[in-house]
């Protein structure tokens, strides 16, 4: 925990990049756990999700614990605290996700193969581009907020919402293709779940990226 607190004099990001990092790997999990389920295997990756799930909650309370009420640095305490509030909010949507794979007798039907993985893919590469923001900060801090570092970020964080609404435009697709599959009630209802679940990761992590860019328009 004093590790924390001594992140913050060398910068006021150091800690919310270090908890992203900790959320980078329970992305990094997903893939290889949907690949064990397609192919009907089990697969320890769902544990180190939710492991590294409560790790980031301790790491995130640590940071509130540690975080100034004033920084030096000027940087608005409320903002660094929705980037995290946020940050956690996409680990708890893995979460959420790798546990839609645990639910016993439940698989994606042959109509939909390719448009899930498709929408799968996309999601998370949404959530590397915000991961991408988030590693630029102490650029920014460095540049004042401004310069060439600032229009850069700015250009990453445009490109987003773009590619949220493909991955929207996607997850129609998706729908429309299930309200033609001849499926059982309940697997429906836990495919619809899934993919809004798996949707969610996007919308989060369009959400973080803007909040960065907020605290840029504000400097």
């Amino acid at each position: 925990m004093l590790t924390i607190a001594r992140l913050f004099g060398k910068s006021p990001f150091a800690p919310l990049q270090s908890h992203m990092d900790l959320i980078a790997d329970c992305i990094s999990t997903l893939p290889p756990v949907f690949e064990a389920w397609l192919h009907g295997e089990p697969s320890a990756g769902v544990q180190k999700i939710s492991n590294l799930e409560q790790e980031a909650d301790l790491i995130a309370e640590s940071i509130r614990a540690h975080l100034p009420k004033s920084l030096f640095l000027q940087i608005d305490r409320t903002a660094l605290l929705d980037i995290l509030h946020i940050q956690e909010q996409i680990a708890t949507q893995a979460e959420v996700i790798a546990f839609h794979t645990t639910v016993d007798g439940m698989k994606i039907p042959p109509i939909l193969d390719g448009k899930f993985q498709q929408l799968v893919q996309h999601n998370i590469e949404i959530f590397w581009r915000a991961h991408a923001v988030v590693k630029e900060l102490d650029g920014l801090l460095e540049s004042a907020f401004g310069g060439l570092e600032a229009r850069k970020v700015h250009g990453m964080i445009e490109q987003i919402p773009f590619l949220e609404h493909d991955a929207n435009t996607e997850l129609w697709a998706v729908k429309k293709l299930l309200y033609t599959a001849e499926i059982p009630h309940q697997t429906f209802h836990w495919i619809i779940r899934f993919v809004e679940a798996i949707r969610g990761l996007s919308r989060l992590s369009e959400q973080l990226s803007e909040r960065i860019r907020l605290l840029l328009e504000l400097k």
